[in-house]
């Protein structure tokens, strides 16, 4: 039976209490850009930039160290894809991919952020707890489709 949380039977930790495995499950409200087996990419509740997007495994992993090699194949795969599309709807400068772990996680569930960027941005703005980062330039819902369409015209010529 597939366990999102990798708990061995008899710990009372349940999906409930990650928010992680139940934002990469679609137990919350999320903007689903891209789907495989392993992992779930959605967009950024505070995008940095229209199109960021973060990637989490459904089964509860807190460190890429936990990592099988399977995993990390999907997880850079999907960072492929993700950029592909990213620079061909959005036309960024250049595409930052980041992941922050231990105490410097905003959540105790592995997640890797894909985010565009363009010539001028002070990304350091990207760490600075209690900024308001400013609004997407498009409602979550367009960027949703548009990124959906694309990644599937795309692997469908690809892969």
């Amino acid at each position: 039976m597939f366990n999102p949380l990798n708990i061995k039977e008899g710990n009372k930790l349940s999906i409930d209490h990650c928010l992680g495995c139940r934002l990469a499950n679609n137990k919350e409200k999320v903007y689903l850009i891209y789907e495989t087996e392993d992992l779930s990419c959605i967009l950024d509740h505070d995008p940095y930039n229209t199109g960021h997007v973060i990637i989490l495994p459904k089964q509860h992993i807190e460190e890429g160290v936990e990592f099988t090699e399977e995993m990390s194949i999907s997880v850079m795969r999907a960072s492929q894809i993700l950029s592909k599309t990213l620079n061909a709807l959005y036309k960024p400068d250049g595409i930052t991919i980041c992941q922050n772990g231990g105490v410097f996680s905003e959540l105790t569930h592995y997640h890797m952020h894909v985010v565009p960027r363009y010539i001028g941005q002070n990304f350091a703005d990207f760490y600075q707890e209690g900024e308001a980062l400013q609004e997407p330039d498009e409602p979550f819902e367009v960027t949703t489709e548009k990124m959906k369409s694309y990644i599937e015209s795309l692997t469908a010529k690809e892969y």
